[in-house]
């Protein structure tokens, strides 16, 4: 789903990462670790366009990223739901109304300044705020609701345009451990049960091995170290964080 070969990305004239070999598979959940400013979110962010293929080669969804036309990073937009940390909601509205914004490129306008839904619109929104355990507070602003539960609205947002890939950026860093708990286990079942690929920033690597099926070390642009979770000794760790302290 996602290949990258020898591949240098950055911002302007600055390289961030470079000489990456990266695939990604259908069904995975990749965890992306390291210190601040090692290339993580350049990284996961690469994936949706925006950032710059200065060489090597790099394709997502069968999408040539370094000569992609507008038309077609709107379509390989469409196939990607995007988690952030800061939730990205729009707090007046209710949770109903932020899950079914993730439809609106199937709703017509008109239909969606009204708030007009048909029936199977609101069967599918109801099936993931299910999904996430929110169904409850359907009827909230989400400026009512707490951390956790706002991510969790994120998660059935992203979820209701049928993504073949969910990029999470820090999902859980502003959380307690209890929510950063629920927040996990419910991605790990939209992995499995719904079969989305899933690939997030973590800050916290125990979470990451608990979680993920496959973890990415980054260090100072470059990819130190990628398999599975029970791979990660203490001298991989550290050569990762490079002394830096993680829980």
């Amino acid at each position: 789903m996602i290949k990258m070969k020898k591949l240098t990305l950055g911002y302007k004239k600055e390289k961030i990462l470079k000489n990456v070999n990266l695939h990604i598979h259908k069904g995975e959940f990749v965890s992306i670790i390291g210190p601040s400013g090692a290339g993580k979110s350049t990284l996961l962010m690469s994936i949706v366009g925006g950032i710059k293929v200065f060489d090597g080669d790099f394709e997502v969804l069968n999408f040539d990223m370094e000569n992609i036309k507008k038309k077609n990073l709107v379509r390989l937009r469409e196939q990607i739901g995007i988690i952030f940390q800061g939730y990205n909601l729009v707090d007046r509205l209710t949770v109903l109304d932020n899950v079914i914004s993730g439809m609106l490129k199937d709703i017509p306008m008109a239909r969606a300044i009204i708030k007009y839904y048909k029936e199977k619109e609101l069967k599918k929104v109801n099936e993931l705020m299910q999904i996430v355990d929110i169904a409850k507070y359907s009827f909230k602003r989400c400026d009512e609701l707490s951390g956790g539960q706002r991510q969790r609205v994120a998660i059935a947002r992203a979820l209701a345009s049928d993504p073949k890939i969910i990029l999470a950026d820090e999902p859980i860093s502003a959380l307690d451990q209890k929510s950063a708990k629920k927040v996990m286990k419910i991605l790990e079942k939209v992995n499995k049960e719904l079969n989305v690929t899933i690939v997030a920033n973590l800050h916290h690597l125990d979470i990451a091995q608990k979680y993920c099926t496959r973890i990415i070390g980054v260090n100072d642009g470059k990819i130190v170290f990628d398999g599975k979770p029970d791979e990660l000794t203490e001298e991989i760790i550290e050569k990762i964080y490079e002394g830096e302290l993680h829980k």
